[in-house]
């Protein structure tokens, strides 16, 4: 068994707090869930954590001193059986019974400090003698969809930090930035403790042409003169996949028609949003030269002033 003094690494003339500074350094590099299948690192966790248990006990940290107990917290024969078989008033037996180390040794605190509060004990302060349970700590991961797959809903795969992987149901109604719970997802717990959770943040893409605003999508469409002039059914993409849509006739580059009910899917409600159409009229590539003059001749028997009308001439 080897001396808590150096299994700590800290001097026999170590005070109380660089003691417990050097075992809660050890103890976030050697927890087993940091280190999960590692059975070397496991074993040196355990011997850390004897030694802190005999060394943070003052009366235990003097009689280890003073040769009366071992590196387990076992009485040495030489030393501390009589006096103790005398003052327990029974058998031999008695000295293990009263002096077998305590593996708990009232970490609560530490284990508080470095795991976020999740510390626990198995049966509350009647468990002295049994080992402390503690929950699993939390991971987070975060995974990047399309927008359309946040809108409409996907199945992600995403690889868990023990190498496992687990297909994510990401709902329909996403918002970038997001965070889904998977419960009992994240790592195993201390002594039987539960299992932490795994905190999924989701970050969309953004689109090539949809735009959302709360539940509601925002699109731009091109029309051809001819569309506005006289009107026309078009059809026109939406989150849910193509629809057919009237544009009526005069309509000009800003105006804005409504899809009910074709945007996204509001999580807490249940209801879908709505998507907007802008109508933006568009020319010819190439205009050719019998547009060009029927323009022309149209404008002089018809002038008109759109910017007058608008309020900016």
């Amino acid at each position: 068994m080897r001396d808590p003094y150096e299994s700590l690494g800290v001097a026999r003339s170590a005070s109380q707090d660089e003691i417990k500074t050097a075992y809660r350094k050890l103890a976030k590099e050697l927890h087993p869930d940091l280190n999960p299948g590692n059975a070397e690192v496991e074993q040196r966790f355990k011997e850390v954590s004897q030694a802190y248990g005999i060394l943070s006990d003052t009366d235990k940290r003097k009689r280890f001193d003073a040769g009366e107990i071992d590196a387990s917290g076992q009485e040495t024969p030489q030393r501390g059986f009589y006096r103790n078989y005398a003052e327990a008033g029974g058998t031999s037996g008695d000295k293990y019974s009263r002096f077998t180390f305590d593996q708990d040794f009232a970490a609560d605190e530490i284990f508080s400090d470095l795991f976020g509060g999740a510390f626990r004990r198995s049966d509350g302060e009647a468990g002295r003698g049994r080992r402390a349970q503690q929950r699993g700590a939390d991971v987070h991961y975060s995974v990047q969809v399309s927008f359309l797959d946040a809108a409409t809903g996907v199945r992600k795969r995403i690889q868990l930090s023990d190498g496992k992987t687990l297909d994510v149901a990401i709902p329909e109604g996403m918002e970038n930035g997001q965070t889904l719970r998977l419960k009992g997802k994240g790592r195993l717990g201390f002594n039987g403790g539960p299992e932490g959770d795994a905190y999924l943040e989701v970050h969309i893409d953004p689109h090539a042409f949809f735009v959302r605003k709360d539940n509601d999508v925002h699109l731009e469409v091109p029309v051809t003169l001819a569309e506005a002039l006289e009107g026309a059914q078009i059809e026109v993409p939406t989150v849910h996949g193509k629809v057919a849509m009237k544009v009526p006739a005069r309509a000009n580059s800003g105006t804005t028609l409504r899809l009910k009910g074709k945007g996204i899917k509001d999580r807490k409600s249940g209801l879908y949003g709505d998507q907007y159409v802008k109508l933006k009229v568009v020319l010819p590539d190439e205009p050719d030269a019998e547009l060009v003059d029927f323009v022309a001749e149209w404008s002089e028997k018809h002038p008109y002033d759109p910017r007058r009308k608008a309020g900016l001439a």
